[in-house]
């Protein structure tokens, strides 16, 4: 019997997937908070709009991501805990920490290259490399 391995992504993690077009092997669930559509559509426009990568690169990765098997979770729990996270936190915003509140709610890792976030979330949830998705 495999063991599903839940992990939460950032969007900056489902860019870099979709720039290596990375396989995800079946036993890992990939998990986000519904604000990673939208938070990958402007990532891939501001690139666009300042020339680092064409309107065809960017819709070729909007393509991948939206072929992941992404569980998008956005209730009630998520957004309550996100706000004490980030309150916990001292953070200026929730948007981050509905990622980690996804990973202590539903998760066994949070993957993020942000190193900053990583250190700063330690205490609270499991990160992973992005590696671990490979």
């Amino acid at each position: 019997m495999v063991t599903l391995t839940k992990y939460v992504i950032g969007p900056d993690v489902a860019l870099r997937l979709a720039h290596n077009e990375t396989v995800i092997p079946d036993e890992h669930q990939i998990l986000a908070p519904t604000l990673l559509r939208s938070q990958m559509l402007s990532l891939l426009y501001q690139a666009v709009g300042c020339g680092e990568i064409s309107k065809k690169d960017a819709d070729r990765r909007l393509n991948y991501v939206r072929g992941l098997r992404i569980r998008l979770l956005g209730d009630r729990v998520l957004q309550s805990t996100a706000w004490k996270i980030a309150d916990q936190l001292g953070w200026p915003d929730t948007f981050a920490a509905e990622y980690v509140a996804l990973t202590l709610l539903q998760a066994d890792a949070f993957i993020t290259l942000d190193a900053e976030l990583a250190q700063a979330v330690q205490e609270l949830v499991t990160t992973a490399p992005i590696e671990a998705l490979s």
